[in-house]
């Protein structure tokens, strides 16, 4: 004959572990968000702090600045962004701009189009092939510079906004291909073999359905791209050096403004070096804010689906 036993009473002892456990997490969970909005607000301090400061700069006397570096302006004027501009700033601006637009249409693009087919087709050394992009992300420029210089003299190319953005393009394809590749990786097969099941064709399938579903994540790429290649300025340095038959060189907005530091820090002229910067930090500034919320669901659409 068996006995039979009630666990009953016990139930309110493990409903007490339980939310014992709970609140304990929830402490632990409390100390946590402290730490980390702590940091994240010492992190925008030390960006935020700098930009500010040298926007504020660009709008101050020599005096002003010489006197006290944290006071405001007594007056607020733009000529120190007219003197920027007409010190050659502008000229800068416009290379940087047409460079580009050539990069990072190619980057995205090829960059793609590669990711694409790596993530989403079969073929004998299609890992070969991926691992020799992800290793290309782990070389450094330095080491790249001497006989880089070298090809592109060889192709004529020197001090050309065509090789500049092939350059541009060449390093930062890998990253570009290593993040899309994770992405198109997550995009639902169905569509894609409904697609070819309507008699789509496989070019067509990728500018017209796949294209369009991986759109957040062209878009966070795209960013890192235009930021990594806006600030670039070892790359220039040596490819956008003044030849013989060239009457000037077509130098990019990082080298003007080390230029407009070198004569105006004999000048004196100060605030023109601030609003320079300012103008070489608007532009990227502009498109991160305007995408940003683009850049934060193509970041985690990944790990989300």
């Amino acid at each position: 004959m068996t006995t039979r036993t009630d666990n009953r009473p016990q139930a309110p002892l493990l409903r007490g572990d339980r939310a014992e456990r709970q609140q304990k997490f929830g402490e632990e969970g409390r100390v946590l968000n402290v730490f980390s909005h702590g940091f994240l607000a010492l992190w925008a301090f030390m960006i935020i702090f700098p930009l500010l400061w040298v926007v504020l700069g660009s709008f101050k006397t020599n005096a002003e600045i010489g006197s006290s570096a944290w006071s405001w302006p007594a007056h607020w004027s733009f000529d120190a962004f007219g003197r920027a501009w007409s010190k050659g700033i502008g000229g800068y601006f416009a290379n940087t701009l047409i460079v580009m637009t050539m990069s990072v249409t190619g980057t995205m693009l090829l960059g793609a189009m590669a990711a694409y087919v790596l993530a989403r087709y079969e073929f004998r050394g299609n890992r070969v092939v991926y691992y020799c992009f992800v290793a290309g992300a782990m070389f450094p420029i330095y080491l790249a510079l001497v006989p880089l210089f070298f090809q592109v003299n060889n192709l004529h190319m020197l001090n050309s906004y065509t090789g500049l953005a092939l350059v541009y393009i060449a390093f930062s394809l890998p990253f570009t291909v290593f993040f899309l590749h994770a992405f198109f990786k997550t995009l639902p097969s169905a569509v894609h073999e409904a697609a070819f099941v309507d008699g789509c064709s496989h070019t067509r399938a990728f500018f017209q359905i796949m294209m369009p579903m991986a759109k957040p994540g062209l878009i966070s790429v795209g960013i890192f791209n235009i930021l990594g290649q806006w600030n670039q300025y070892l790359l220039p340095v040596v490819l956008m050096q003044r030849q013989r038959g060239d009457s000037q060189a077509h130098q990019m907005l990082t080298q003007g403004l080390v230029n407009l530091l070198a004569v105006q820090g004999a000048a004196g002229d100060y605030p023109a070096l601030f609003a320079g910067m300012t103008i070489a930090m608007l532009p990227v500034l502009a498109v991160y804010l305007s995408f940003q919320h683009q850049v934060q669901a193509g970041l985690t659409s990944g790990t989300l689906k």
